[in-house]
């Protein structure tokens, strides 16, 4: 009901629809959020849903499958544990349904820097909206303790970059994941600040930073 409503959902109105209580679509809704499923709240106002939680079955033809097979290959570059695994199961779907994705190939040269931080907290982080607390050395070896905004996450060939806005700075900065000696995921939140950041991101920094060829 939430994925597909277009506007706020009360408890009550869930709760007549569902033929329950409204104190079970409270607890209901509290365990869901226990177990990370993006609703959001307010007294008086209603439950929404975060766009991209749950995503559609997808038809694919044979070009596009192979085509999204070749990039999980790829993925194996990032040195991201959680994503390779994720990459796993995807293209073992894929080659249920188009074999033809085994005879793509992509070499697993990539990353070898040492990252002390699991990729998937800075993921998770970004998705949930939640600030990151850092102890981040620079170029010179100088450290200091960061509380950042994560926003997206770059990867290049020989490192991966997480895209934030640092409140220390007040300013969007990069920091290079194998930096990064600590991190913290903080229980305060950016609650709908991400989308406006990125966009003054990529109106400002993103040239500068990275170039990519878009789908």
């Amino acid at each position: 009901m939430l994925r597909a409503a277009k506007a706020p959902m009360l408890a009550r109105d869930i709760a007549s629809a569902l033929e329950v209580s409204v104190r079970t679509i409270y607890r209901d809704i509290a365990s869901l959020q226990a177990m990370q499923t993006p609703i959001l709240g307010e007294p008086g106002i209603g439950y929404v849903m975060r766009k991209g939680y749950d995503l559609p079955p997808i038809n694919l033809d044979v070009d596009e499958a192979e085509a999204i097979a070749l990039g999980l290959s790829m993925i194996a570059r990032t040195g991201d544990a959680g994503l390779w695994r994720a990459a796993g199961r995807a293209a073992r779907k894929l080659n249920a349904v188009a074999p033809s994705t085994r005879q793509l190939i992509a070499s697993s040269w990539g990353l070898q820097h040492d990252v002390r931080v699991d990729p998937a907290q800075i993921r998770e982080a970004i998705r949930s909206e939640n600030c990151l607390e850092i102890a981040y050395g620079d170029e010179a070896g100088n450290q200091t303790q960061r509380v950042i905004w994560p926003l997206a996450v770059i990867y290049f060939s020989d490192s991966a970059i997480i895209v934030a806005w640092c409140v220390l700075r007040e300013g969007l900065r990069h920091f290079r994941l194998d930096r990064i000696k600590s991190c913290v995921t903080q229980d305060v939140q950016f609650l709908g600040q991400s989308a406006a950041l990125l966009r003054l991101w990529e109106e400002t920094q993103k040239d500068q930073t990275v170039s990519t060829k878009p789908l």
